[in-house]
């Protein structure tokens, strides 16, 4: 039996991946491809490996965002 915490959790990620490619963007990779690999070496070591690429691409492109946004507050 699946404990709910795990199971919130791969539903967050499923969700997550999915918002990343449903939601149209610019074709900017900042923080992607970094995040896609960390998330696919995570996601593949569950069994999930694209998800895992695909959420790692959407945190990463996001704190590239956070990260550029605040140098230019500076």
């Amino acid at each position: 039996m699946v404990r709910p915490m795990i199971r919130s959790a791969s539903l967050l990620a499923g969700l997550l991946a999915v918002s990343a490619i449903a939601i149209p963007h610019q074709a900017e990779a900042k923080g992607c491809i970094k995040g896609a690999i960390v998330g696919g070496l995570a996601g593949k070591a569950v069994g999930h490996g694209k998800a895992g690429a695909a959420a790692g691409c959407a945190v990463g492109h996001h704190n590239a965002n956070k990260k550029a946004s605040q140098a230019q507050g500076q």
